[in-house]
């Protein structure tokens, strides 16, 4: 399996996922132009995208979904909740409702919904597998609850938030009610959140570690690498940055990785919120 995050950040995320053929986008958070000239310096083509999901409203996660789905005419998977809150009028013959749990198959592909905390109204993260690599986007995380941490246990490949520095946040020119927002457990967690996530509940099987939706303003990359580089030191760890896409990777799974598999489709247990 291929995939890159195009943009990672509080201002816009696109992470790109495929098998072959089969491709797709797990949100729309920066413009259509900036999209393709991003997936352009990877080799990639918008054309051949053939699903969208997007896991929740805000803007960061939506803000070039409704002229790139119609411009390349892509099927765009998302929940009631998220999609009253887009407040967008997009062509009904390309609009999927989904359940947050809901499992959709994209050619070899399974799109997994994972319900969790954030708020908005109707939010879900997602698992993309081909039945041997899940390839898991664990962003817009309140916090850890038991669906994120079965993921994390699942996950070959795993892109997790580490949006603020809690000292950064503390002291920072944010309002009380933006600092609150974002700590409440319904906003996004911490680098030592994250890394507590990571150490309690990663396994052997994941190989790849992706640090994403980093603060601007209350976070730096020096800061998460040190965080998470010495615990990383048998898996790669990579950053995703706000400005730029990162590589486009490729994951090819060992014989012994495919032994001990665990499909996390027949695993996880769905918190209902």
């Amino acid at each position: 399996m291929k995939y890159a995050a195009i943009a990672s950040g509080s201002n816009g995320n696109c992470y790109y996922v495929a098998k072959g053929e089969d491709v797709v986008l797990v949100d729309i958070g920066i413009n259509t132009k900036h999209v393709e000239l991003r997936m352009a310096k990877l080799g990639l083509s918008p054309a051949g995208i053939k699903a969208i999901f997007i896991t929740h409203e805000h803007g960061d996660h939506i803000r070039g979904l409704s002229v790139f789905c119609k411009r390349y005419q892509i099927p765009v998977y998302l929940t009631e909740g998220t999609y009253k809150g887009t407040k967008l009028r997009l062509p009904e013959h390309l609009v999927h409702i989904i359940n947050a749990d809901a499992r959709t198959a994209v050619g070899d592909l399974t799109v997994i919904g994972i319900p969790k905390y954030h708020d908005a109204k109707e939010p879900c993260s997602f698992v993309i597998t081909d039945g041997m690599t899940n390839v898991s986007i664990l962003t817009d995380l309140g916090r850890g609850c038991d669906n994120v941490k079965h993921v994390i246990q699942h996950s070959d490949v795993l892109l997790l938030e580490s949006n603020y520095d809690e000292e950064m946040l503390r002291t920072g020119r944010y309002s009380y009610y933006l600092k609150n927002r974002i700590s409440s457990g319904w906003g996004h967690i911490s680098n030592r959140e994250a890394l507590e996530l990571l150490l309690e509940n990663r396994s052997p099987r994941l190989r790849h570690l992706i640090l994403g939706h980093l603060s601007g303003e209350n976070n730096t990359v020096d800061i998460v690498e040190q965080t998470f580089a010495p615990h990383c030191e048998e898996i790669e760890l990579s950053i995703a940055l706000r400005t730029e896409e990162t590589p486009l990777y490729e994951y090819v799974p060992a014989m012994q990785t495919i032994s001990r598999f665990v499909y996390v489709e027949q695993q996880i247990t769905l918190t209902q919120f």
